[in-house]
C-alpha cells in the first residue's frame, strides 16, 4: 500500500488546528493532528517542505520504519515543531492500518486493559465559592477526578481560569500578539491551600482532586506547596517546576509525598527518561501529537510501567479531536493508565469540522468499535473557519521580570 499524497489543512473552529490526511493507492486514508499552539504554520512548513516529499511512494504499513526514518533520518532530531509533524504522520498511519485491518487501533496495540477511560474535568472560578459551586456540578455530573484552579486575589489573568470567557475555545480569540499575565509566588502560596482545604471540608475525600502549577515555582517552592497540600491528598500536582533540570524534581520528591505529574511539553521518551527511572514523578503527561505519535507513546507507556509511573496524557483544547481519539485508544490499551485530561467534546463549530463517536458516562468515556481511530474530518466545513494568528500568554512578575507561563 503506497502513500500517494498527503494534504495539510489549517482551520480555526474556535482554536487553530493543523490536520493532515494521508492518502494511499488503495483508497484508504488516515488522519493526524499536527497542532502546535502559536506555532501552527511552522509545523505546516516543516511538513510541506521537508516531510511530505520524502514519504510519497513509501509503504503506509511500515509505521515503525517511517517513524525511524523521520526521526533519525533528519539528523536534527526532536523539537516541538518536528515532533508535532512526525506525530501527525504516525497517528495517520495507525488510522490507516486500523481501517485496513478492520479493527480499532487499541486492538492493534494489544487490546483493552479496561472497559472505559476515566477522565478528569477542569473546574475553575474567580473565587473559591465559584470553584466549589462548579465542583459540586462536576460531582453531580458523575466526574470522579477533577482539577481545581482559582483566580488568585489581586492577580490579572490567573492560569486555568476563564475570566469572562464561556469556554476554553473562546480563550483563543484574536491574539495577534501574546497577552501578558502577572504572577506573584507569595500570593499564590498564601492562597491556594485554602482552596483545597475548603473543597475537602465540603466534599470529603472520595472525589480525587488535581492542581496545575504550570511551571511557575522553583523546586524548593514546589516542595513547600507539596507539603502544604499533603493534608488534602491530591491525585497529583501538575507541572510544579519546568522540566529542563530533572534534578529539580528530586528536591521536590525529597520533601513531600504529594504525587507529581509532568510531561505535556515532552517531545520524546528521552525527555521523560531520567524523571521516570529515578521515580521523581508519578504520572507522565505526554500527548500523542506533541510526543511524536502513537508509536513512541506505546514505548513510553511500557517504559514508565517498569517504574510504577502511570499515563495521564495532555488533553488541552489546542489538541484536536484526532489527538483525543488517539488518546482514547492508547488509554484503553495501556496497563499503566492513570487518568485522561478532558475539557469536553467541543463547540458546535468544532464538531462541524471533526466528527467522532464517544460517550461520557459517570466520568468515563466509552468509544465505539470503529476501525482505525474512529474520527472524520470535514474539509468543506473547515474552509469556513480560516486560520487566525494567535498566541498563548506570557507571564511577568510584579517587578516586570519575564516568568514561566
Amino acid at each position: 500500500m503506497k502513500i500517494t499524497d498527503i494534504k495539510v489543512f489549517v482551520c480555526c473552529p474556535g482554536r487553530n488546528f493543523v490536520t493532515i490526511k494521508i492518502m494511499t493507492d488503495e483508497g484508504v486514508y488516515g488522519l493526524g493532528d499536527a497542532t502546535l499552539n502559536g506555532r501552527e504554520l511552522a509545523v505546516v512548513s516543516y511538513l510541506e517542505e521537508h516531510v511530505i516529499p520524502c514519504l510519497i511512494g513509501k509503504d503506509a504499513h511500515q509505521i515503525e520504519d517511517i517513524w525511524q526514518y523521520l526521526v533519525k533520518g533528519a539528523y536534527w532530531q526532536n523539537g516541538a515543531v518536528s515532533m508535532a509533524a512526525i506525530g501527525a504522520i504516525d497517528v495517520a498511519l495507525w488510522d490507516i492500518k486500523g481501517k485496513v485491518a478492520g479493527l480499532p487501533v487499541y486492538q492493534l496495540l494489544g487490546g483493552k486493559s479496561r472497559k472505559a477511560v476515566t477522565v478528569y474535568a477542569h473546574v475553575n472560578g474567580e473565587t473559591i465559592d465559584d470553584v466549589l459551586n462548579n465542583l459540586e456540578k462536576a460531582i453531580n455530573e458523575g466526574y470522579k477526578v477533577v482539577r481545581l484552579q482559582c483566580t488568585i486575589p489581586g492577580a490579572k489573568g490567573t492560569y486555568g481560569t476563564l475570566g469572562d470567557k464561556k469556554n476554553y475555545y473562546e480563550l483563543q480569540g484574536n491574539r495577534p500578539l501574546p497577552p501578558e499575565h502577572g504572577w506573584s509566588t507569595t500570593k499564590y502560596l498564601n492562597f491556594i491551600p485554602e482552596l483545597f482545604k475548603r473543597a475537602r471540608e465540603k466534599f470529603g475525600y472520595d472525589i480525587e482532586l488535581c492542581h496545575d502549577v504550570h511551571s511557575r515555582l522553583t523546586p524548593i517552592e514546589a516542595a513547600q506547596l507539596g507539603k502544604l497540600l499533603e493534608p488534602y491528598r491530591l491525585k497529583f500536582i501538575e507541572d510544579a517546576v519546568t522540566y529542563d533540570n530533572p534534578e529539580g524534581y528530586k528536591i521536590i520528591r525529597e520533601h513531600t509525598t504529594s504525587p507529581l505529574a509532568l510531561g505535556e511539553k515532552f517531545n520524546t521518551i528521552w525527555d521523560a527518561k531520567p524523571l521516570i527511572e529515578n521515580q521523581y514523578i508519578d504520572f507522565v503527561r505526554t500527548a500523542a501529537t506533541h510526543g511524536g505519535g502513537i508509536t513512541p507513546m506505546k514505548k513510553l507507556a511500557d517504559f514508565a510501567s517498569l517504574y510504577h509511573v502511570r499515563m495521564a496524557p495532555h488533553g488541552a483544547p489546542d489538541l484536536s479531536p484526532i489527538c483525543f481519539m488517539a488518546h482514547m485508544h492508547l488509554d484503553l490499551w495501556a496497563p499503566n493508565f492513570g487518568v485522561q485530561e478532558f475539557i469536553g467534546f467541543g463547540t458546535p463549530e468544532l464538531n462541524e469540522v471533526f466528527s467522532f463517536k464517544a460517550k461520557l458516562k459517570d466520568g468515563d468515556i466509552y468509544i465505539e468499535d470503529i476501525s482505525g481511530l474512529g474520527v472524520e474530518f470535514n474539509e468543506e466545513a473547515a474552509k469556513k473557519y480560516p486560520y487566525k494568528r494567535s498566541y498563548l500568554p506570557v507571564t511577568r512578575l510584579d517587578d516586570g521580570t519575564l516568568w514561566n507561563w
